[in-house]
């Protein structure tokens, strides 16, 4: 409870009011704000653990293909919320790097599937491994049922950010 006695997440709430919404939303606004910022430091980290030359944004691309494998580009670009151009760039940086490899879509001649090469693959494996077990250590006190409803949740607003 806080200070005028009311649960500050709104839990034991029977009647929310217009003015309940407004707090409520608010407060998922301020501590999503607080979750990303922390969530792009930590990113810019992996990234560099990844390459030192490895730029911050390009961490969600590899952890994409590590977990779907060969993708075209048109299909990480709208995954991740970027261009064409942008995507292209992002790609080239990564094949310099030795990061990813481009072939021919046997599906289609004239497109490319993109995926991560063995180093690629090798050096995302080691740093995902690594920001799991960071988690596990972070959140040892929380019961496994909530960990398991974070994700659920986070899932969730993630499907219905694609919107």
């Amino acid at each position: 409870m806080n200070r005028t006695g009311e649960a500050p997440d709104g839990a034991g709430r029977t009647g929310a009011t217009a003015g309940d919404a407004d707090r409520d939303f608010l407060s998922l606004e301020r501590e999503l704000t607080v979750f990303l910022r922390r969530a792009r430091a930590s990113q810019g980290e992996m990234a560099r653990e990844v390459h030192p030359d490895l730029e911050s944004a390009a961490y969600g691309l590899l952890a994409r293909l590590d977990e779907g494998g060969r993708q075209r580009a048109t299909e990480l670009a709208a995954y991740i919320g970027v261009g064409k151009a942008t995507m292209s760039r992002q790609l080239r940086a990564l094949e310099d790097l030795g990061l990813v490899a481009r072939e021919p879509d046997p599906a289609d001649g004239r497109a490319w599937l993109v995926h991560l090469t063995d180093e690629g693959r090798s050096r995302v494996g080691r740093v995902r491994e690594a920001r799991r077990a960071r988690y596990v250590r972070q959140l040892a006190h929380w019961d496994r049922r909530e960990v398991a409803e974070l994700a659920r949740l986070l899932h969730h607003l993630n499907l219905s950010m694609e919107k």
